[in-house]
């Protein structure tokens, strides 16, 4: 089963944020919502949303300090949906680090074709290392744009951050990547609580893909510091 896009909309309009979840579920995609700037940060760091759509007048903060502040650890497709519609707003938003910026009022089919764009240029740059959008080394092959990892061509089914864990490393194949790199690109700033939801996602991640997870033979740690996938053929 294709895992969903999941899209985070900031919107603190009751009815505006209604209406574009309704359009995103209707059309495959996992939508949630956050009202306010704070509320938005902390759902961004622990969902790891796939886009996020953003209002920039929040009860609490300017949508482009939002934008800056994921900016800071990740690069995550964000598409400003916002009211002002004059040059400088759209410019100061665009340079910020946002990938799309829409006027309101808008249309369903525009929202949905910025976002379709977003996302692919999302997914073919996860794909760039590897032909056809996947990393093949030996029995494992991880698709990128079906979101599987299979070995001997059957789909593991990881969940969405196992798949996103092995994603990251099959990037950087034969690199080794730190706990810390891995943490905050994946899952943003932690307060605490160490690397421990990254170690539990690697072991379930063994468990389906290593024939014997005590000897792995694609992603390999190293102690102390952090986790080396295979080369690619």
């Amino acid at each position: 089963m294709k895992i969903r896009d999941r899209i985070m909309i900031v919107e603190d309009e009751k009815s505006i944020a209604g209406f574009i979840r309704a359009i995103l579920n209707s059309n495959g995609y996992d939508a949630m919502v956050a009202q306010s700037g704070g509320e938005a940060l902390t759902m961004i760091s622990s969902h790891c949303p796939d886009l996020v759509i953003l209002d920039l007048g929040l009860p609490d903060m300017d949508g482009t300090e939002i934008i800056t502040k994921v900016r800071s650890w990740t690069q995550l497709p964000i598409i400003v949906v916002s009211a002002r519609g004059n040059e400088q707003d759209k410019v100061s938003a665009l340079e910020t680090g946002a990938d799309d910026y829409i006027t309101k009022p808008f249309g369903a089919a525009e929202l949905l074709a910025r976002i379709r764009v977003a996302l692919r240029h999302t997914h073919n740059s996860a794909g760039t290392q590897a032909n056809g959008g996947c990393f093949v080394a030996g029995d494992l092959t991880v698709d990128y744009d079906k979101h599987q990892v299979l070995i001997r061509g059957e789909n593991m089914k990881l969940t969405q951050n196992e798949f996103r864990i092995v994603a990251l490393l099959s990037r950087y194949a034969g690199k080794v990547l730190t706990y810390d790199y891995i943490m905050k690109e994946l899952w943003g700033p932690q307060n605490g609580g160490g690397n421990q939801i990254l170690r539990v996602n690697m072991a379930n991640i063994r468990r389906k893909i290593e024939k014997n997870p005590a000897e792995p033979q694609y992603i390999f740690t190293e102690v102390g510091v952090g986790y080396r996938m295979i080369e690619g053929d």
